[in-house]
């Protein structure tokens, strides 16, 4: 790799960035055999799958047809209570409204509400919502979205705008709508092992620079599990999965991490027909949530939308009052949905 993008500072810094990569090595190094053993024999078959190759005709249908409008509904609702800023009205009600929403698509829910204190001394309300399907099911797959949105756009064009909150349709709002959308479907049709939800709160109020800053919600969860003793089997993280014109490479420590889990979602996506939004090369390397639960011994890879050509790395409306439902596509929801969607119900 010639590059590594961090998702948090807009002007990549080098050093900071290899720095980041050696430390988190070191703190997975002890549980990487593990847990790449453990991802191994779950996924049987499937580590067997060769690589895709982008751009090839689709040679099966997706298991289930996702319904992309109804996840860019899903997109819709959360925007409507307003910017989903912990300590907020709209923050509250948001959250309420998410796990009403799984519990009404047949769901186990769990809140964990937890007082985290962010780099500037704030002290953040905050939630993360745990969903479970088929509870009793010893193999298990973690889901996981960040639900919150930024308290400030300051990567917008405009100066004065800086200081106002992010509505954060494509970041957060698109990966918790492509789960209420396949939460909804897993209520009709078993996928015949243990899918679990975790909508993570307080993702998005961090520091550039400040590596421990960001993610907060999942650091809780991943130090704190609602359920005694919980270790799914590996984890896939959507960020940012709702964009026009999306494409999405494959991060540097998911492949550290599961290159197992990233190889049959990539094929699966590109047996669908949708090589040219999965593309089957290395991206950047993204401190996201899912570190935090590679930190703690899950296995974990982060579908996360990846553009070179931009300085940040990211979509161009990141962290700007821009990020709006003006830019979000339902061919990228369906994209998104479509796969991992089949990817869950494969070798039921």
């Amino acid at each position: 790799m010639k590059e590594f993008v961090n998702k948090y500072p807009s002007r990549p810094n080098s050093h900071h960035l290899f720095l980041s990569i050696a430390l988190f090595l070191l703190l997975t190094s002890a549980c990487g055999a593990n847990a790449g053993q453990r991802t191994g024999e779950y996924l049987g078959e499937w580590a067997e799958s060769e690589s895709a190759a982008p751009g090839d005709v689709a040679t099966t249908a997706p298991l289930v047809n996702f319904d992309a409008d109804s996840a860019y509904s899903y997109v819709a609702r959360q925007l409507a209570f307003g910017p989903r800023v912990p300590n907020t009205e709209a923050h509250r009600q948001a959250g309420d409204w998410i796990a009403s929403e799984l519990r009404r698509h047949g769901a186990s829910v769990t809140e964990q509400t937890m007082k985290l204190k962010a780099f500037d001394g704030t002290v953040l309300d905050s939630r993360n919502i745990f969903a479970q399907f088929n509870p009793e099911a010893r193999q298990r797959i973690l889901l996981l979205a960040h639900w919150d949105s930024r308290p400030w756009a300051d990567e917008d064009p405009d100066p004065a705008k800086r200081h106002l909150p992010v509505d954060g349709a494509n970041d957060g709002a698109s990966g918790v709508a492509v789960l209420l959308e396949i939460a909804r479907q897993l209520n009709d049709v078993n996928p015949g092992k243990g899918i679990d939800i975790l909508m993570a709160d307080a993702e998005d109020w961090g520091e550039d620079g400040n590596d421990d800053s960001w993610a907060m919600g999942t650091r809780y969860f991943a130090a704190n599990p609602p359920v005694k003793g919980y270790s799914p089997d590996f984890a896939i993280l959507l960020d940012m999965v709702g964009g026009e014109n999306a494409t999405f490479c494959r991060e540097y420590f998911s492949e550290k991490a599961a290159p197992q889990v990233a190889e049959k979602l990539w094929s699966t996506a590109n047996r669908l027909g949708y090589g040219n939004i999965f593309l089957n090369r290395m991206g950047s390397a993204v401190l996201d949530d899912h570190v935090e639960l590679i930190k703690a011994g899950i296995p974990a890879i982060d579908i996360i939308e990846y553009h070179p050509g931009n300085e940040s790395g990211f979509n161009s409306r990141w962290h700007t009052t821009s990020d709006n439902l003006e830019g979000i596509s339902t061919e990228t929801l369906k994209g998104v949905g479509d796969t991992l969607i089949t990817f869950l119900l494969d070798n039921r």
